[in-house]
């Protein structure tokens, strides 16, 4: 029985008529750029993160584009990341001509380390971008606390929805960083038709700069109070996610049980590492990534029956070609690249079946002779 990866076509056939009822609203209305839905989905989104402030964009790296410039992140600036992640984190720092600045993961959680994180940063570093790795929040009060102050962009483009236990409070992902950035992309717990994004913060300055900077820097049209970019949400793909936004707690916890699910398959064999939560934290499992020796082989056996699973992410930031001016060298983070030869992703989609989870592990134990 073959098994995707994701499947957005089970999606789509649950919730396909209220989707395309909502897109031919925009359709007859002809307001395609910054209308109602997208201020709709931006009130939403901020209610669901806890924050006084949502605003749209083009894409999760704009997002993150769109949020350094706020924080008048530039030339001779440092920021501090993990290598261990999606491309765009440390691409827009350079993009913004500032230079990126690693730090190691957690290897249990595959997040930032406070410590690390603190001993990465100088009089040049301006701003911190710690990521919420395949749907668990990283420790970012402990972040915050080590940095004393720096401003934080939190890229929860992964953690939509996810929680966090914070001096007994339960927090969003992106409530209490500077500015926190989702990503639509379609393969998101919350995704949509094509590509999108998302900026919270808690400061009205802030959000009113952000506003500006998605415009080409001005409000007003003609009139640009700085240099800004072309990078709004466009309203139909606000209403996709509108629509589907009120299914979103209800898919969360799905991929939860499912990953439940697999933990509990996995757990007499020692071959396997299974995803390690932290007790504060309430995961949405964008990924659900194992860790294993022989982790090559194990994808190719995977694919011979057709159960699609993904590598996130084979080569460490620090080890690409285009940061070679950074001076890193290998080893230099021992723990990013000792995950990104393990690491492996099984489907983990809420529409999943019985059938189909089964499918997944008996493969898996086969593999392992088991």
């Amino acid at each position: 029985m073959p098994v995707p990866l994701l499947d957005l076509r089970a999606q789509h056939s649950l919730i396909k008529d209220e989707v395309v009822s909502a897109m031919m609203r925009v359709v007859d209305d002809q307001l395609f750029i910054l209308g109602a839905p997208v201020q709709q989905l931006e009130e939403e989104i901020a209610r669901l993160s806890h924050t006084a402030h949502a605003i749209g964009c083009a894409s999760g790296t704009d997002a993150l584009l769109l949020a350094l410039r706020a924080l008048n992140v530039g030339r001779g600036d440092e920021v501090v990341t993990t290598p261990f992640t999606f491309f765009a984190t440390a691409g827009t720092v350079h993009n913004v001509g500032a230079t990126p600045v690693f730090c190691d993961i957690d290897p249990a959680t595959f997040n930032m380390l406070p410590d690390a994180a603190a001993a990465a940063c100088n009089s040049r570093t301006r701003a911190i971008i710690p990521i919420d790795l395949f749907g668990q929040m990283a420790e970012i009060e402990n972040i915050a606390l080590k940095t004393r102050g720096i401003p934080m962009i939190e890229d929860a483009a992964q953690t939509i929805g996810a929680s966090r236990m914070i001096d007994g409070e339960r927090r969003m992902a992106g409530e209490i960083a500077t500015i926190g950035t989702f990503s639509f992309f379609p393969s998101k717990n919350l995704g949509g038709y094509g590509d999108g994004g998302m900026m919270v913060t808690q400061d009205a300055a802030l959000a009113a700069r952000l506003k500006r900077l998605r415009v080409h820097g001005g409000l007003q049209m003609y009139h640009h109070d700085e240099v800004g970019y072309n990078s709004r949400l466009d309203s139909l793909q606000a209403a996709v996610l509108h629509a589907k936004l009120r299914h979103l707690s209800h898919w969360s916890a799905g991929r939860r049980a499912n990953a439940a699910y697999y933990t509990s398959a996995f757990a007499d064999m020692a071959d396997i590492k299974t995803p390690v939560i932290d007790p504060a934290n309430e995961s949405i499992f964008n990924q659900y990534t194992i860790r294993v020796e022989k982790r090559d082989e194990l994808q190719a056996h995977l694919k011979a029956r057709g159960i699609g699973c993904a590598i996130y992410y084979p080569l460490p930031l620090h080890l690409q070609p285009c940061f070679e001016y950074l001076g890193y060298k290998q080893g230099a983070f021992p723990e990013s690249e000792r995950a990104a030869k393990e690491v492996l992703s099984l489907p983990i989609y809420p529409e999943l079946t019985s059938a189909q989870l089964d499918e997944v592990v008996s493969a898996i134990r086969a593999f392992f002779g088991r």
